[in-house]
């Protein structure tokens, strides 16, 4: 009991610390503005307030049986009231239905007060989250189930959800699955081949051909650094680097470095130089060909986005063609994630850019989870510590769990020029190493995949993209659901659908209405686009890396080995 509380302790701490005094000041004014506009709308306050008498006392009514029971419902998708106790008992009815019309009437009281739109958009966001974390769900004395649980163990169901809280409590995170099903190395990121290449940053891994013949230019594929790489090479039926290396492709993958204190002032523009640049020259030197085909992965796609700039404005004509993978160009509507990010935010962290530090990848995979709470987080307190289940294992969930830190400076001019000031799509607004950004520029085929059900690169803003590159050569495939199920998607019967149109109308929505469904996997679209930009078919290399670049070890290496400790 000593360790678990000392455990809480130090996780309390880490919460509070995290939490930059700024950003608390800039959703004290956020609330500041809120109660002024409702103050100053008495007659909307007086409104609420009687309506809000009144539900609960058609409520006790219907209860009572004088009238019919109100019957409010939950949205759809939503599974916290769906065990059969929630309407078996009318205590349990009472509580349900309580918070139903209660959830009911703070929105749309926060609905009816005055406000600029972005103040309503975090008011809305925090309600949300006040909203989520009261369900009387995620308690155990109004949880039915849970009290069932209780009942019928004499009491193991709840000792057993102690025991995972204080296990989570030492690794630093709810489980989202049953973590010891899983190994990275050994069922997840298994597709053969070796690290050919290894800076401070990251490595670079190729993997071995299971064809006679491979195409001639090599596919890079650069992930967001604020994730593991092995997204897209979870487990042999799922992995996206499996299936275009039996294609016929030669792989490479940079996996990079969750930063450690003393990489803590690498920029962004070190991450494009020695970066994306770097990882680009290799892979030529490998392929022995003077262009190859690159694809960035949400945030990896920013970096390649800035990195072109660079490379066009120093003439490295590397690149046949260029895919981004649910990632940004204009952040204009940057999805939920923008209610995190704000002004004082920011220039706190800046403040802090000399002496530089690290942005734990526990924090930013909190985030994450908090745009989805009910999912991520309530939904897994329930099932692990009131009802002391262990999540079934789910390679994603694995995946989304074991983060990565980011250098302070390099997530800082991220936030800054992306979030707060949308300069990416803004020609010459931002410089990356030294040279102006302009996007317009940009000429190279290129590939735009986005994903319908996205929260965090909505797809209607990635498409935006199609309105500010400048390629004569663009396609835009449109994927069935979300950031990560909607990318990684095997081609196999039953799979998804996807959306294409060889129009670029300014509107997205006009895009979607003109466009054609097709069946299956967006992976076969993307491979027949390649094709013609990946040169002849020629013998598959015998060997991994060159004379320059030999074998350092095989994949999938040691840097995505690494884990992020306690914070």
């Amino acid at each position: 009991m000593q360790s678990l509380t000392e455990t809480n302790r130090r996780l309390f701490e880490s919460f509070v610390s995290g939490m930059q005094p700024a950003a608390q000041g800039d959703s004290s004014a956020t609330l500041d503005q809120f109660m002024q506009g409702l103050i100053g709308n008495t007659q909307h306050l007086l409104g609420m307030q009687s309506s809000y008498y009144q539900q609960q006392m058609n409520l006790w009514a219907g209860l009572l049986g004088a009238q019919d029971k109100p019957n409010q419902t939950p949205t759809k998708g939503d599974r916290r009231f769906a065990a059969p106790e929630w309407g078996q008992y009318p205590l349990f009815e009472y509580i349900k239905q309580h918070y139903l019309l209660s959830a009911k009437w703070l929105n749309e009281l926060v609905d009816g007060v005055p406000m600029d739109e972005p103040t309503r958009e975090k008011v809305g966001f925090y309600t949300q989250h006040f909203i989520d974390a009261m369900s009387p769900a995620n308690f155990a004395l109004t949880n039915p189930e849970v009290i069932r649980l209780a009942l019928d163990s004499k009491g193991e169901s709840l000792a057993e959800g102690m025991r995972k809280l204080s296990e989570d409590m030492a690794k630093g995170h709810i489980s989202l699955t049953d973590e010891s099903k899983f190994v990275v190395g050994e069922n997840l990121a298994i597709t053969p081949g070796n690290v050919v290449f290894q800076s401070e940053l990251f490595q670079l891994i190729q993997y071995t051909p299971t064809t006679e013949k491979v195409y001639e230019r090599p596919l890079l594929f650069i992930p967001p650094a604020v994730n593991k790489y092995y997204l897209m090479d979870l487990q042999p039926e799922n992995s996206m680097v499996r299936h275009f290396v039996a294609q016929g492709y030669t792989v490479f993958m940079v996996s990079w470095r969750s930063i450690t204190p003393e990489l803590g002032k690498l920029s962004w523009d070190d991450y494009v130089e020695s970066g994306v640049i770097k990882a680009a020259e290799v892979v030529r030197e490998i392929g022995r060909q003077d262009k190859i085909n690159v694809l960035g992965f949400c945030i990896g796609g920013v970096l390649l986005a800035t990195a072109l700039a660079v490379m066009k404005a120093r003439k490295l004509d590397w690149f046949e063609s260029v895919t981004f993978m649910t990632s940004l160009i204009d952040h204009t509507d940057p999805g939920e994630l923008r209610q995190f990010v704000d002004e004082n935010l920011v220039c706190a962290r800046e403040a802090k850019l000399l002496e530089g530090g690290v942005v734990s990848g526990k924090e930013l995979a909190r985030a994450f989870s908090m745009l989805r709470a009910n999912d991520l987080i309530w939904n897994y307190v329930v099932n692990n510590y009131l009802k002391g289940r262990t999540p079934p294992p789910f390679d994603l969930l694995y995946w989304n769990n074991d983060s990565a830190n980011l250098p302070l400076p390099m997530h800082t001019f991220f936030l800054r020029n992306m979030y707060l000031e949308n300069n990416l799509a803004k020609p010459g607004a931002m410089q990356v190493c030294g040279v102006p950004v302009d996007v317009s520029e940009y000429d190279w085929p290129i590939y735009i995949f986005a994903a319908r059900e996205d929260h965090i690169v909505p797809w209607q803003s990635a498409y935006r993209g199609t309105q500010l590159l400048g390629s004569k050569q663009l396609r835009f495939a449109l994927g069935a659901s979300g950031h990560i199920a909607g990318s990684i998607n095997p081609v196999g019967p039953g799979k998804r659908n996807y959306w294409v149109n060889e129009a670029f109308p300014v509107n997205a929505n006009d895009w979607l209405e003109g466009a054609e469904s097709r069946p299956g996997s967006w992976w076969q679209d993307w491979d027949n686009w390649l094709i013609p930009k990946s040169g002849q078919m020629r013998a598959a290399p015998k060997k991994a890396g060159n004379a320059k670049h030999k074998v350092i070890e095989p994949a999938p290496g040691t840097y995505v080995k690494a884990k992020v400790g306690l914070d």
